[in-house]
């Protein structure tokens, strides 16, 4: 059966996150639905796989699932007939690629890059209303890249990590926090970029929600080195909303889709 990977963008705002559930719109749920009116193996209940099984109400313009089809598809078209039937979901198939049977869009990956977007401002933010975060107090950006520098490398993150996280470990290595400030109508947006070989669930969420805490100028920048140290749950910060988190990218060692 010819193996494809496909590049996905999507609005997590009407879904109850990435994963098929029984009673609940899904993302995936939407594209094998998608894929059953393509091919004989989806109509009988085959699955995809993705790279990041996202939350409810979280986004993505670089999710990565692979899918085993028994119709041998040219990726364009295999695409665009995608498409096609997602209409009207805010679901879309970026790219389409054939890869060899060895590649798996979850544990092939290298490195998982996330964006979380926050504006703060006091008016109603209109055009992005449930893609960003918003408060409405101005925030210290040179603070919180101070505060961040505190998460880079490998540390143990049970601060950051939800009680419901089922990873084996909570060690993992933060390759990047990039924080970059934008200016906005009478405001400011902040992006949050970060880049790891994988995360915890709720880990990216948590850290900028304590992040922003520190921006706020609630917490001082190295009181993120004592939640980190702290290893408690309880030392964490708030967790922010889902609707600013959006999965931008997934590298593998040889890239599908002839980019990284």
């Amino acid at each position: 059966m010819p193996r494809y990977a496909l590049l996905i963008e999507y609005d997590g705002s009407p879904f109850a996150g990435w994963q098929a559930q029984a009673d609940q719109p899904s993302v995936q749920g939407a594209i094998e639905s998608a894929l059953a009116r393509l091919d004989p193996g989806f109509r009988d209940g085959a699955r995809i796989a993705a790279a990041g099984r996202t939350d409810a109400g979280v986004h993505a313009s670089g999710q990565v699932a692979h899918a085993d089809l028994q119709r041998d598809w040219d990726p364009f078209r295999l695409s665009e007939a995608l498409n096609w039937h997602l209409k009207p979901a805010p679901v879309a198939i970026l790219a389409a690629a054939r890869v060899d049977e060895a590649f798996h869009a979850r544990f092939s990956a290298t490195e998982r890059r996330y964006t979380f977007r926050l504006v703060a401002r006091r008016a109603p933010v209109t055009h992005d209303r449930g893609r960003v975060w918003q408060v409405l107090g101005p925030l210290d950006a040179d603070a919180m890249r101070a505060g961040a520098a505190h998460l880079l490398g490998q540390h143990d993150f049970t601060t950051f990590r939800s009680t419901m996280c089922q990873a084996k470990s909570p060690v993992k290595t933060l390759d990047q926090i990039q924080i970059e400030e934008l200016p906005l109508p009478q405001g400011r947006e902040y992006r949050f970029h970060l880049r790891a070989r994988s995360f915890l669930h709720n880990q990216v969420r948590s850290i900028v929600g304590t992040l922003e805490r520190v921006g706020a100028g609630s917490w001082h920048p190295d009181r993120v080195a004592e939640a980190i140290a702290a290893r408690d749950r309880a030392a964490c910060g708030p967790v922010c909303p889902p609707q600013g988190l959006y999965l931008t990218g997934v590298g593998y060692p040889q890239a599908p889709f002839g980019s990284g």
